[in-house]
């Protein structure tokens, strides 16, 4: 059996936009942040941030890794950060804007008990402009943003 190595198709552009080095901020932190990302050949994409927790908790470090299952027809990552021991594992879609990454995901509920589903979506406002939100699903079924960030593309 031979195996076929995988090619970009025309939905990884939407991730070759994300390769960079970008400065990020946030509401929940009052210190920058610097996310690093990188292509593997096209086919998969991984950020590597790292900033201060809020409050004097220390340095922290993230690691988001995306890629498009072509199999399955969507996107698939997960994301992990020094501060907890969850891994959040990804599937989702580009919405119709065509700006817009939406991934679910599901993980330790925020009020402490069991678990919860998530949204967070990558936005491009711009190519050297982009946010990350988070979201919790309510029990009506909306989506209920607690997070933004910006990153801003360095030079």
């Amino acid at each position: 059996m031979t195996m076929v190595m995988a090619k970009p198709r025309a939905e990884h552009g939407f991730l070759e936009k994300l390769v960079g080095r970008w400065d990020v901020t946030s509401e929940m932190s009052d210190k920058p942040w610097v996310e690093t990302v990188r292509s593997l050949s096209g086919i998969w994409f991984i950020a590597e941030g790292s900033g201060d927790m809020p409050g004097g908790e220390g340095p922290a470090t993230t690691m988001l890794t995306l890629g498009f299952d072509a199999a399955r027809g969507r996107y698939v990552g997960t994301w992990l950060g020094s501060m907890m021991d969850n891994l959040w594992v990804y599937d989702g879609e580009v919405e119709p804007d065509g700006k817009t990454l939406s991934l679910y995901t599901t993980g330790p509920s925020m009020e402490g008990e069991g678990m919860a589903d998530y949204r967070e979506q990558i936005r491009f406002l711009s190519d050297d402009h982009r946010t990350f939100t988070s979201g919790a699903k309510q029990p009506d079924g909306s989506w209920k943003q607690f997070m933004e960030a910006h990153y801003h593309r360095k030079a």
